[in-house]
C-alpha cells in the first residue's frame, strides 16, 4: 500500500539535510518523496531508497532494480554511471539517512516520547501506546525497529495524520543513545530501569546509566524525563536539564531514596497470575483502578509510566485507564497461548537477568506443573557466569517444578537451581532441537511452559515445535 507523501521531503531538502549532493534533473530537486526504505524488496512509487553495505551484500547492487520499481531516488556513497534517476551522493549512507531523520522529525509539530532502559522497552512502549491511543492517532516503533537503522525508518513512517510518535530506543555501547535521541529529539523520554544489560561494552550499571541518560541532552526545551523511581540509578536523576523529573513506582515513598516521593505510584497491588494484575494509581489528578490484562508486576510498572505519559500529554483520568485495560501483548513478550490442555508463555524474543526473575516470578503462579524452558543470555561481559547462576537459584526459590536449559552458559542454571531447591527435576541438553524433541514428549495435561532466552539462541523455534505438535493433535482429534 501506497503511502502518502512525506511533508517537507523534497529531493532539494533532503540533500541539504544530509550534507550530500544532488546529481540529477533539475527539475526533479522540487519532487517529494513518499517513503524511505533501506530494503529494495520494500521499495515502492515514489520512494528513496538508501542503499546499506552489509557483511554479505552491498545495498549498491540493486540501484537499477529500485528505479525499474519506481524509486523517486537514491542516496549513494559512489558515483553513478547512467543511472536512471536522481541520486545524491553521500559519504555514509547510515549517516546521511540519520541526518534526514533528524530533519525530517524537527520540520513537524508532532509530539514524540521516547523509550529506553535495560529491561522492558518494548512491554512499556505498547502500554504508552495503548493508553495514548485513546486520545490521539498514534505511531509507535514497530518489533525491533529500535537501533542507528530501525529508528531512522520509523520515524519515515511518520504522517500527517499522526499526532503522537512512540519511539523506543535501544542501544549496546556509548554514544549510540546521543544519535538515537538525537533524531528522537523526545518531548517525554520514559527511562524504564537500569538492568545488567550490554555489560561486554557498558561494563557496569553506572555506565548503562550513563549510555541511558546521554538521551536527555535532546529532550526538547520543555520536555520532561519520566523515571523509574524505584530504580536506585535513577533516583539520582531528580533533575533534567533544570526540569524536575516525573518518578513512577510501587508506593509513594521510594525503598531505594528515602528522600524521594514518586509522582505516580501504585498501591493496592493485586496479582490475578495469568489473568493479570489489578494496581490502584494514585496521581496528581487524582486516583484510578487499573485492570491490566497482561500478567506479571513489571506490568504494573509499564502502567505507571504509561499513565505519567498520559498526563503529560492531556489524557484524562478515564482514558488513561481504559488505554491501561485494552493494552495488549506481542509474539515474544510474556504472550500467553493456550494450547489445547496447556498454557505456554512466549517470551522467547530476548532475556537478560532482570526480565528472567521476572518471568520466572509470573510462572510460579502456574496452578499445574511449571516448567521453564530456558537457554543463554548475551552480552553480560565478564559477570555472565554469575547472572547466569543467580537466575538458576531463582528457578529453586520461584519453586518451579521442572528445568529444561541448553547451552553452554545455562550449566549454571542446573548447578545452582539444584542448590537452592533439590526438588527440581532439572533437563539439559546439548542442542535446542535435543531439548526441544525431549520437551514435547514431557510435556502433559495442565502444564504451563515458560519459554525464554537471549535472541541468538532461536526459542521462536521452540514456540514453532509447540504449536505445530498441538495444530496436529487438533487436526487428528
Amino acid at each position: 500500500m501506497s503511502l502518502t507523501k512525506m511533508p517537507n521531503m523534497t529531493l532539494s531538502n533532503i540533500a541539504e539535510a544530509c550534507g550530500g549532493t544532488y546529481i540529477g534533473a533539475e527539475e526533479k530537486k522540487q519532487e517529494t518523496v513518499s517513503g524511505v526504505a533501506t530494503d529494495s524488496r520494500q521499495v515502492e512509487e515514489g520512494f528513496l531508497y538508501v542503499p546499506i553495505k552489509g557483511a554479505r551484500v552491498d545495498g549498491h547492487e540493486f540501484i537499477p532494480d529500485v528505479f525499474q520499481k519506481g524509486a523517486l531516488a537514491v542516496l549513494s556513497e559512489k558515483k553513478l554511471e547512467n543511472p536512471a534517476g536522481p541520486y545524491i551522493l553521500v559519504e555514509s549512507s547510515i549517516t546521511a539517512m540519520r541526518k534526514i531523520a533528524s530533519f525530517y522529525r524537527r520540520s513537524l509539530s508532532i509530539k514524540v516520547v521516547g523509550i529506553t532502559g535495560s529491561v522492558g522497552k518494548t512491554s512499556t512502549k505498547e502500554m504508552i501506546a495503548s493508553v495514548l491511543s485513546e486520545k490521539y492517532n498514534v505511531l509507535k516503533t514497530a518489533g525491533n525497529f529500535n537501533n542507528e537503522i530501525g529508528l531512522p525508518l520509523t520515524i519515515f513512517r511518520i504522517r500527517k495524520e499522526h499526532e503522537v510518535a512512540v519511539l523506543e530506543m535501544g542501544i549496546s555501547d556509548f554514544g549510540e543513545m546521543s544519535r538515537l535521541a538525537e533524531m528522537a529529539n523526545p518531548d517525554v523520554c520514559v527511562i524504564t530501569n537500569i538492568g545488567w544489560c550490554h555489560l561486554e561494552n557498558l561494563k557496569t550499571r553506572d555506565g548503562i546509566l550513563q549510555a541511558k541518560t546521554e538521551s536527555f541532552a535532546y529532550i526538547k526545551e520543555k520536555g520532561v524525563a519520566v523515571l523509574n523511581g524505584d530504580d536506585d540509578k535513577l533516583c539520582t536523576k531528580k533533575q533534567v536539564n533544570g526540569k524536575s523529573a516525573v518518578f513512577y513506582g510501587i508506593h509513594e515513598k521510594s525503598d531505594v531514596d528515602p528522600n524521594l516521593v514518586k509522582d505516580i505510584y501504585a498501591t493496592e497491588v493485586v496479582n490475578n497470575g495469568f489473568d493479570g494484575m489489578l494496581a490502584r494509581i494514585h496521581t496528581p489528578k487524582g486516583c484510578l483502578d487499573a485492570e491490566i490484562s497482561i500478567p506479571g508486576e513489571h506490568n504494573v510498572y509499564n502502567a505507571l509510566a504509561a499513565t505519567a505519559v498520559g498526563l503529560e500529554l492531556g489524557l484524562t483520568i478515564e482514558e488513561i485507564r481504559a488505554g491501561i485495560k485494552n493494552a495488549k501483548t506481542i509474539p515474544g513478550r510474556t504472550n500467553v497461548l493456550k494450547l489445547e490442555d496447556i498454557t505456554v508463555i512466549d517470551d522467547c524474543y530476548n532475556a537478560n537477568p532482570v526480565s528472567m526473575k521476572a518471568s520466572l516470578a509470573v510462572l510460579s503462579k502456574a496452578k499445574g506443573r511449571s516448567i521453564a524452558v530456558l537457554g543463554d543470555m548475551g552480552e553480560l561481559g565478564d559477570e555472565e557466569r554469575t547472572l547466569h547462576a543467580e537466575v538458576g537459584t531463582s528457578v529453586g526459590e520461584n519453586h518451579i517444578h521442572t528445568l529444561f536449559a541448553t547451552g553452554e552458559l545455562s550449566k549454571e542454571y542446573v548447578t545452582y537451581a539444584r542448590l537452592a531447591n533439590p526438588d527440581v527435576e532439572l533437563y539439559y541438553y546439548k542442542s535446542r532441537e535435543e531439548m526441544t524433541e525431549a520437551l514435547l514428549a514431557y510435556v502433559r495435561s495442565g502444564d504451563t511452559i515458560l519459554v525464554k532466552a537471549s535472541h541468538f539462541m532461536e526459542f521462536p523455534k521452540v514456540i514453532e515445535a509447540f504449536c505445530e505438535k498441538y495444530k496436529e493433535k487438533k487436526e487428528r482429534e
